[in-house]
């Protein structure tokens, strides 16, 4: 799964050079050419945006499962160990 992540990350990556080399040759483009340019930045931003918000639904969904997962957690033996730690030695019930 992690691997996976990896390459997500590293195409995000290369998309975001590619953006940064079209935002150069728009300085030095003729004017014809700016419409071309910028249909390609377009596209390749739909592409990251379209990555990011799959990223996010699927920590989302990690997150969701996370928290059914803590709901069926039972702490109240957790939380009376630590009450027993916390209560003073010479205290009621301490020892």
């Amino acid at each position: 799964m992690d691997g996976g992540k990896e390459i997500d990350v590293r195409r995000l990556e290369e998309r975001l050079s590619e953006l940064e080399r079209l935002a150069e040759e728009l300085e030095g483009v003729p004017d014809a050419g700016v419409v071309d340019i910028l249909d390609r930045s377009v596209a390749l931003l739909a592409e990251v945006n379209a990555g990011v918000e799959a990223g996010l639904a699927s920590v989302e969904g990690e997150a969701r499962e996370l928290g059914d997962l803590l709901e069926e957690i039972d702490f109240g033996p957790f939380d009376a160990a630590l009450e027993n730690l916390e209560r003073p030695s010479g205290g009621p019930g301490g020892g």
